[in-house]
């Protein structure tokens, strides 16, 4: 995995071993651009790898959010201004499941997480310019998050992130990381 994985944003404190990756965010990390609160940043830690075409991406996120804004998942870059990030979101006191899709600037769409939010699954899956992300909460049922438009990039970055805006030291786990051919199912199917 780290011969073709990479870091942007690197944390002080990580470790790969035993087909995971275990990282503890720095202080004040994000990645947003300008919608609602008019700023920008690109200080997130993100740990992915280059692809190009069609893909579908698959990882396993432990955390225990507590702060406003805490979160981890997964993330596709096509540059810095150009990206998707998906998975847990600490807000309104509570774990919420969301989105973030930046293609200039940022939105956000964020809702009620069903599950255990200490323990949850994120999928993406690219076809041409259309991206499907699926999230689980046991592993095997995979229900639809976003439908999202992304168009401008063969080729582009894949991979984890993990931010807090508010604090540093939220410790995330990834585990079961895969990247492989995309999936062909229809979009209703759960599996």
């Amino acid at each position: 995995m780290s011969e073709d994985f990479y870091w942007i944003n690197e944390p002080k404190v990580w470790q790969e071993g035993d087909g995971g990756l275990t990282v503890v965010t720095d202080e004040q990390t994000d990645f947003w651009r300008k919608t609602w609160y008019g700023f920008e940043r690109f200080s997130g830690h993100f740990y992915g790898c280059n692809v190009r075409g069609d893909f579908t991406f698959q990882v396993k996120v432990k955390a225990e959010f507590s702060a406003l804004y805490d979160q981890a998942g997964i993330m596709l870059m096509g540059d810095e201004s150009h990206w998707l990030k998906a998975g847990i979101e600490f807000n309104d006191d509570a774990p919420a499941i969301g989105s973030v899709l930046t293609q200039g600037h940022s939105d956000w769409a964020t809702g009620v997480f069903p599950g255990q939010a200490n323990l949850f699954w994120m999928r993406l899956t690219r076809k041409g310019d259309s991206l499907r992300l699926q999230y689980s909460v046991d592993g095997k049922s995979w229900p639809l998050l976003r439908l999202a438009h992304f168009p401008g990039f063969d080729a582009c970055r894949v991979g984890v992130m993990c931010c807090t805006p508010q604090r540093g030291g939220l410790a995330v786990n990834f585990e079961e990381m895969m990247l492989s051919a995309a999936l062909d199912k229809g979009l209703h199917d759960l599996s």
